[in-house]
């Protein structure tokens, strides 16, 4: 059975940082590319960014660029998600999914950023 538990949401003020951790059981973690979405009220669910099984390559959406960082350690089976500069508009419900077609998602961890 498959399982990725995120972690580490929670209530930020615009300009703070916050880092996501997904851990993952059930799957090979080192063969398997990983993906972060996001999903805001009222919106369609955003591809954040994503990352190559043995962690070479990155992509990220052009609206978190230069900003939020994917990192792996297939030693702890764990994808992150370091989000820095966090912007009211990056509140959102934060999804980690593994797999070549994105097939397994977690249950998600929430990121509110307000003052």
């Amino acid at each position: 059975q498959v399982q990725l538990v995120e972690s580490g949401g929670g209530l930020v003020q615009p300009g703070g940082s916050l880092r996501l951790s997904c851990v993952a059981s059930g799957i090979i973690f080192s063969r398997n590319p990983m993906a972060w979405y996001r999903q805001a009220p009222g919106k369609q669910r955003e591809l954040v960014a994503s990352i190559t099984s043995g962690g070479v390559s990155t992509n990220y959406a052009d609206s978190v660029k230069g900003r939020f960082t994917i990192s792996r350690d297939n030693a702890k089976n764990t994808v992150y998600l370091q989000m820095n500069s966090l912007k009211p508009e990056d509140t959102a419900v934060y999804y980690c999914c593994a797999g070549p077609s994105h097939r397994y998602w977690g249950q998600g961890t929430q990121v509110t950023v307000s003052s």
